[in-house]
């Protein structure tokens, strides 16, 4: 990423919005490169993977996606290891105690009509989480996913997906119903995810985006495109030669890698 030159996609479906948008920006931000509009929230995603901007500016209410969904599908693109997941700012016509949620730090927010000082606000915290990216200070806060489902559970509760309370998966020539609290984490590959508990190693066909939205975020955390591990399960979190964090799970010597986009959980490592 350059940091004088910073990219954005701004996805609203109401043009006047976006135009809006764009020229309080260019007032608060005058670096900022407008890459790409969408009009609807798979338009969103689906730039996003072309652009890969450092910012995505998302419409909570959108046609086809929702602004959360089209961030649970951003979330889950494609990228590489040391690549980071693009800063996300909601707009948002919501009153103030529903943008509370918002103040948790994983994501910004702007207030329909953009107002040039609360918008100036957010481009102030969007320069710092920039700059600091790469850095031992870098993240912290709420995970995302996490942030996501409070904010689903908030503002649109009847999306809000129910969760997995058991793993229905098969061992050998067996299936076996496995209680989630007993997982200590979940692998994918191309097709299949590995279920790994203390005693049993199952595979199961539902990928990892979809497993992020049905298992509790405050138990499951994503610390790579492909992993999710239970926090109660995390023994430590140590650095490689590299420097990458790297998970020891209690109970299993497999360690996890812990991509750059997720760093920011394990805060001060």
């Amino acid at each position: 990423m350059n940091a004088a030159a910073p990219r954005a996609v701004i996805a609203d479906d109401e043009r006047l919005m976006r135009e809006q948008l764009r020229a309080r920006l260019a007032q608060t931000w005058p670096e900022l490169q407008i890459v790409a509009e969408a009009r609807n929230g798979r338009e969103a995603v689906d730039l996003v993977a072309a652009h890969d901007p450092d910012i995505v500016f998302l419409d909570i209410r959108m046609p086809g996606l929702t602004g959360i969904e089209a961030a649970r599908e951003i979330a889950q693109l494609p990228r590489g290891a040391d690549a980071c997941l693009p800063e996300v700012v909601f707009i948002t016509a919501y009153d103030e105690y529903a943008v509370q949620a918002f103040e948790q730090g994983a994501v910004d927010y702007v207030l329909k009509p953009a107002e040039r000082e609360r918008l100036q606000r957010t481009v102030d915290r969007l320069r710092e989480r920039l700059a600091l990216r790469g850095t031992p200070d870098e993240g912290g806060g709420v995970p995302l996913q996490r942030l996501l489902h409070e904010l689903t559970a908030r503002l649109e509760p009847e999306r809000a997906p129910p969760r997995l309370q058991w793993i229905q998966a098969g061992v050998g020539s067996t299936i076996q119903m496995i209680p989630i609290d007993e997982v200590l984490f979940f692998i994918s590959d191309e097709k299949y995810t590995r279920v790994q508990t203390a005693r049993v190693e199952a595979l199961i066909r539902k990928p990892i985006k979809e497993l992020v939205d049905e298992l509790d975020p405050a138990q499951f955390w994503q610390i790579h495109r492909s992993t999710l591990v239970n926090v109660k399960a995390i023994a430590e979190v140590t650095r490689d030669f590299r420097g990458r964090q790297i998970v020891q799970v209690k109970g299993h010597p497999e360690k996890l890698e812990v991509s750059r986009s997720y760093a920011g959980l394990f805060k001060g490592m």
